[in-house]
Order: C-alpha cells, then sequence, then structure tokens
C-alpha cells in the first residue's frame, strides 16, 4: 500500500471510530420514534451489527422483535429480508433454487436466489423448522455464501442472521443443535415492558402518526466499523479473563467451579471467549474508549454463554435458572490474574 493510500485508510479508520463514539445515543434516539424502552437488548444488537456476527433474541411474542430488527436495517440502510420459519420450510426456500430458464433459444439452468441474499436476515420464529431446514442457515452464517448445484454463491457484506425464538410454546418446534447455537455471538432475552413504557406502547400505537426512521449509516461505514472494531488491542490479561470464563463453564475439567459440575451437562467452547472478547472491543468503542477492560468482558458474560451452556436435570428440579448460573460463575474467576 502506497503512503497516501494509508494516510487515507487511516482517516477513514479515525472517522469510523468517531463516529462510533456517539453511535450508540444517535442510535438509541432514533429508534425511541418506534420502540419504547429495551435499552439493554438494543446495545448488545448493535454489538453484533458492529462485530459482524449474528444474534439470537429470545422472547414472548408481542415485544417487537421484529420492528426492533427491521429497524436496525433503516438506520443503517441495509437490505432486509423476514423468512418466517414454519414445519414445511424447505432449504430451498431459504437459499435459493435453479430453474430451467429458456435464454434466446437454448435452455439452461439459471440459479435464483433466495431471500437469504440480503444484509440483514431476519429467521422468525427460527425453532418451527425442522433441522434439515435450520441447517440450510449454517454455511451462510459461518462462511458467508450458498452453494446449489456444486457452484458456490456469495452473499452481500455485510451480512448478519437475526433470529428469533419463542421460549414459552414447545409443541411443533424444534430447538436448535448447539452446533447452530454456537454460531450466534450473542443470545439477548426481551423482557416484558414496565407499565409506563407498557402504557408509551399503547398510545402510539393506537393513532394514525406513523413515524419515520432517519438512516444514519451505510453499508460501507458498517464493513468500516467491522475493521475498526478488530483492530481495538486487548491486554492478554483480559483475553485470558475471558478464556478462563469460558472455560470455568465445562464440568468435569480440572479447575471447574463445584455449582458448574453440579449443576451443568456441557460448558461453552472456545468461540465464546472470541465472542466475550469482540463483543468487549466494540463495547469500549461505543463508550468513547480505546482499550477493553474486565467489565466489558463481564457485562457480556450472560448474553455469550446463556445459549452455550447446557443445564442438567438437577438445575431445573432446584429451579436454578442460567443466568443465575452465569452470574454465580463470573463471580468466581478472578479479576485480577
Amino acid at each position: 500500500m502506497s503512503t497516501s493510500a494509508a494516510s487515507a485508510a487511516f482517516e477513514q479508520e479515525k472517522i469510523s471510530v468517531e463516529q462510533l463514539a456517539g453511535a450508540r445515543e444517535r442510535i438509541r434516539s432514533e429508534l425511541s420514534k418506534v420502540i419504547v424502552g429495551q435499552a439493554a437488548v438494543i446495545d448488545e444488537l448493535l454489538l453484533v451489527l458492529l462485530s459482524g456476527g449474528h444474534c439470537l433474541l429470545t422472547g414472548a411474542p408481542g415485544l417487537a422483535k421484529t420492528l426492533l430488527i427491521k429497524s436496525m436495517a433503516q438506520l443503517f440502510s441495509l437490505k432486509f429480508q423476514r423468512i418466517q420459519f414454519t414445519p414445511d420450510l424447505m432449504p430451498a426456500d431459504i437459499t435459493g433454487t435453479e430453474i430451467l430458464k429458456d435464454t434466446g433459444g437454448s435452455r439452461q439452468m439459471t440459479f435464483i436466489p433466495g431471500p437469504i441474499f440480503a444484509n440483514i436476515v431476519l429467521a422468525d420464529e427460527i425453532n418451527r423448522t425442522p433441522p434439515k431446514t435450520q441447517a440450510a442457515l449454517l454455511e451462510a452464517m459461518q462462511e458467508h455464501q450458498v452453494t446449489a448445484a456444486g457452484i458456490r454463491h456469495v452473499l452481500p457484506e455485510p451480512f448478519f442472521v437475526l433470529a428469533t425464538q419463542n421460549p414459552i410454546e414447545m409443541e411443533g418446534t424444534y430447538p436448535l443443535p448447539e452446533a447452530q447455537l454456537d454460531r450466534f455471538m450473542l443470545n439477548s432475552f426481551i423482557d416484558y415492558l414496565s407499565e409506563d413504557d407498557e402504557v408509551a406502547v399503547v398510545m402510539r400505537t393506537t393513532t394514525n402518526d406513523v413515524a419515520e426512521l432517519k438512516p444514519l449509516f451505510t453499508a460501507e461505514q458498517v464493513l468500516g466499523f467491522h475493521r475498526v472494531v478488530r483492530q481495538v488491542p486487548i491486554a492478554a490479561d483480559i483475553a485470558r479473563y475471558a478464556v478462563r470464563i469460558a472455560a470455568a463453564s465445562r464440568p468435569g475439567r480440572s479447575g471447574a467451579p463445584k455449582l458448574v459440575n453440579d449443576y451443568v451437562s456441557w460448558g461453552a467452547g472456545p468461540r465464546a471467549a472470541q465472542c466475550l472478547a469482540l463483543g468487549a472491543k466494540a463495547r469500549a468503542l461505543l463508550d468513547g474508549r480505546a482499550f477493553v477492560t474486565v467489565d466489558d468482558i463481564r457485562a457480556l458474560a450472560r448474553p455469550v454463554l446463556r445459549h452455550r451452556v447446557l443445564l442438567n436435570y438437577r438445575a431445573e428440579a432446584e429451579g436454578m435458572s442460567i443466568d443465575d448460573l452465569i452470574a454465580k460463575l463470573v463471580a468466581t474467576i478472578p479479576e485480577n490474574i
């Protein structure tokens, strides 16, 4: 790279850092036109978009999961596609299929892209479709590509899968396998609103007023944010702290806490520590810092681990929730390493 090109790249990254520093408040302000409350979920979703990961949103119906994701796509000027997952959905319905097409007197097979060819793909109620169709997302999530008839089709960049699932209905659902759950950077839990916030929702949604969101960023800027986030330095002892949190969730291993051996049947893999570190870098930038702290790692422990740690029957019998276990687990890991 020439000196002028390197200088231009540096200036662009400097601009991206400055944009990120004020991004949280700007996005919150714009989203407040259509979304009430849910500040923690908005922050977690923002971390995923800035880091280039995928997110699983878990919550009861009617909590604006779909509206939130669609609104995020508007703010970042990203192409949005919604796929409603149902028991009869087939893999080709997601990825696309080949059809026989007449092209000027000759016939040839032509690939017709499916709805997955977008920047933000909302996989709505992902646990309502069989594993065969769920697996159609695996290659796209990991490799950002789709293979059809032996031909590789590259997905547009940036590419995110934001999936929702309903935790209260188990009939007619197909729980995601652990290998696919692990592909999601975070599992964000959307809870019910406070009374005041719910009143605000009712007042806002029962009128003829329709709020219009103003795009704040472009797809090119999002890709720039991905590069900037990965350039944030992380100290070796902070990275080791993230690794120890993930490793401590694995039962039967040397040094595993007693509560993990008592209540966990399967722990988090190496990707959990990677997500802790990457998410912490994005969180630091949003806070206006160019360095990662232990608090950044600790703040992300629940959304990173809650879909990667599998509780056993004893935990369920004693009423131990996954969030309670993660909080107690983090408390056992010393900050000073």
